[in-house]
């Protein structure tokens, strides 16, 4: 998925500020289904029926800042299944500027319904396992 870096993104000096690489991050988690090709919205309205009131949140996250990037920046965010666990995901995501590498993070993210971490339906797991 491409960003594009604005100037609400920057801090005075025009690099982008560190926390804005959390919400690019973010955005490509939303973004995984739908790239990996996917029905999205049938895959989530079956999750929702299989665990109502679902929801991704993130369990935890271990982040490296490599380079700075700067205003009018071009950067792609991609995102990886490393492992699909019954209630888990672990993700490896990655910002970059053409072949430069800026920043690595790793993030497992719980599926929860209820308020408890739940298994996650078995369409929704297939879909973020990918093909075979």
């Amino acid at each position: 998925m491409q960003v594009r870096v604005y100037f609400e993104d920057t801090d005075a000096g025009q690099i982008v500020y560190h926390a804005n690489f959390l919400r690019f991050m973010e955005r490509g988690r939303t973004n995984y289904l739908r790239l990996l090709g996917t029905n999205q919205q049938a895959l989530l309205e079956g999750a929702q029926n299989d665990a109502p009131g679902f929801a991704f949140v993130v369990r935890s996250m271990t982040i490296d800042f490599l380079r700075p990037a700067v205003l009018d920046d071009l950067l792609d965010v991609v995102t990886v299944a490393q492992e699909v666990r019954g209630a888990s995901i672990a993700l490896l995501q990655e910002c970059r500027r053409g072949d430069d590498l800026l920043v690595t993070a790793r993030v497992r993210v719980a599926f929860i319904s209820g308020g408890k971490a739940q298994r996650i339906p078995k369409s929704l797991r297939l879909a973020m396992e990918g093909p075979g």
